[in-house]
């Protein structure tokens, strides 16, 4: 897909800068960076399956959030430049290596370049493409993604504004994440399934933070007043560690009490909702990955 990265509007910050010449507000330029491909067993059922999810991890991100768990990629932009033609062929090595679907984590930044590797090899792709994102993206944006991802998994972070500024610094996240996640329901409207793996549809998902369950109760209301809640699956998580920038905020410098979480959970059954909760033990950080290159630099021998 053809895009002009002379003045970025990608995602809501606008920021217009010419990604030509130097890194917008996401920390990239007009090249695709990445940190890590490799086959990850830790998103839900449903998308990891049995072999496990064939994750890229997209270094940068137009989000800023202070507890983030990948900030070695998302806030540092730890990675490595590759070519359109490298990511089409990272697409394939992770299928020959058993992947259940494709799994683009935080792509928002290089939509247009991901758009143009899966046109070299969508055609030898069986499985699905997943786009895995925090939730902050623009409608224009994922209309160029129509015909491309199968799965949306967005983010829900939260409905407040104060929140969203505070601990993201994006006072206007609800406003573009609501608008963002009807736009993804519109393209995939209803949950397909092979057998226990998601084919086709929407996982929402939302992290449950410290002091904040009433927020997270804000978003399970809008959920139901807008989305049928037999069309998605909902994922609530547990796992908020506080690493990063986390200390400069006392209130979110420890993990979540079990009431905080238990009532999140309580509220979105009494509302019909159906998906995935997590353990408490989610909340470690060996969870998250080691960003080192894997599968990334490593060439292949071509397709025929």
């Amino acid at each position: 897909m053809s895009y002009d990265f002379k003045s970025c509007t990608l995602c809501p910050r606008n920021c217009g800068v010419d990604r030509y010449k130097e890194a917008g507000v996401c920390g990239n330029k007009s090249v695709i960076r990445a940190a890590k491909a490799q086959l990850h067993m830790w998103e839900e059922p449903c998308i990891s399956g049995r072999n496990g999810s064939g994750a890229i991890f997209f270094s940068g991100c137009s989000l800023k959030c202070c507890y983030c768990q990948n900030y070695k990629i998302s806030h540092e932009n730890f990675g490595e430049e590759i070519s359109v033609s490298r990511l089409g062929d990272i697409f394939l090595e992770l299928q020959d290596m058993g992947a259940d679907n494709i799994d683009l984590v935080s792509p928002t930044h290089f939509v247009p370049l991901i758009t143009s590797a899966l046109d070299a090899v969508k055609h030898r792709l069986d499985i699905p493409v997943i786009y895995n994102c925090g939730g902050y993206e623009k409608r224009d944006t994922l209309k160029m993604l129509e015909g491309y991802i199968d799965i949306y998994m967005p983010d829900l972070k939260y409905k407040s504004s104060e929140l969203s500024g505070k601990y993201s610094y994006a006072p206007d996240y609800f406003k573009y994440a609501s608008e963002a996640i009807l736009e993804m329901h519109r393209q995939q409207p209803e949950l397909v399934w092979n057998g226990p793996l998601l084919k086709k549809g929407l996982i929402i998902r939302h992290l449950v933070l410290p002091k904040c369950r009433h927020d997270s109760m804000d978003i399970l209301s809008w959920l139901k007043e807008n989305i049928p809640a037999d069309s998605f699956k909902l994922s609530l998580m547990s796992q908020f560690t506080p690493v990063y920038r986390c200390s400069v905020y006392p209130e979110l410098n420890r993990r979540i009490t079990t009431l905080e979480y238990n009532s999140v959970v309580d509220m979105a059954l009494e509302m019909g909702f159906d998906g995935y909760t997590q353990s408490r033990k989610s909340a470690d950080s060996s969870y998250t990955p080691e960003f080192d290159l894997t599968g990334i630099r490593q060439h292949r021998t071509k397709h025929a």
